[in-house]
């Protein structure tokens, strides 16, 4: 039996700091919902505890809903968030278009100091998911023949996510994924509306670029500038082609006979 480490706080039994560290990981990303757990042997070597301990603590992960395990099959991570975001308030967000706009700007409070973070906190294990991301991303928006918007607008949000991981706030991180499906959203209509013009599209792929590099190199402030002003330019050209649209419309209306 491993020997068991010292205790994380003064007072606390060794189940309970096992809980404790388990609940850090999954904050940090490291464990995400609907993951599967190492073994509890795999456990028990990294955290340097017996196997009664670290059974211990996963009950109380269980009692507070954290994880679920099932006979047979080991534990997973819990889904934390509401599924979907199905919450009548999502439901009033999604059908209702000029939310839109709302969205972008929080996505420019959230994503503009998760890239200034990450910049200055990201370890090279984050700058290499980054890069990762970033290429996967680029890649298909490269080499495409035809570009799937939904595809493409998952690779961008991976990328932002994970850039925001590497900010090291859990909260920060949280709240961006309980934001997922109208994040999605926000993303889909940019490449839906934008990505098949020319001037735009050059646009949102050197912006990438440029949060890319100065995330990746520890430009903190670069980061957030260019993050800052990739969601501001989004926004005024969405308003831009709506104000466009209903410009349009206004003229097609002139040009009916209203009897």
């Amino acid at each position: 039996m491993p020997e068991e480490n010292q205790a994380l706080s003064p007072g606390l039994r060794m189940p309970e700091q096992v809980a404790t560290r388990l609940e850090r990981l999954i904050l940090d990303g490291v464990f995400r919902p609907g993951q599967l757990l190492p073994s509890e042997r795999r456990l028990c070597d990294r955290l340097g505890v017996s196997r009664a301990s670290l059974r211990e603590g996963l009950r109380i992960l269980r009692s507070k809903g954290i994880i679920d395990t099932r006979q047979g099959h080991g534990s997973t991570v819990a889904t934390l968030l509401p599924v979907g975001n199905q919450s009548p308030l999502m439901h009033l967000f999604k059908d209702h278009p000029r939310t839109l706009f709302d969205l972008l700007e929080v996505r420019a409070l959230l994503e503009g100091e998760s890239a200034r973070l990450a910049a200055s906190r990201g370890t090279s294990a984050d700058r290499v998911l980054i890069t990762r991301r970033y290429r996967e991303m680029a890649d298909y928006a490269e080499s495409a023949e035809s570009i799937d918007v939904e595809r493409l607008a998952r690779l961008d949000h991976a990328f932002h996510l994970a850039v925001s991981q590497a900010s090291h706030n859990p909260v920060l991180v949280h709240t961006l994924q309980s934001l997922t499906d109208l994040l999605l959203s926000s993303v889909f209509a940019s490449v839906k509306h934008l990505y098949h013009l020319p001037a735009p599209r050059t646009m949102i792929n050197q912006q990438h670029a440029q949060l890319h590099e100065a995330v990746v190199n520890g430009e903190a402030e670069q980061a957030e500038q260019v993050a800052l002003e990739h969601l501001s330019s989004i926004s005024q050209l969405l308003r831009d082609l709506e104000e466009e649209h209903e410009r349009l419309e206004r003229s097609s209306m002139r040009l009916e006979e209203w009897q």
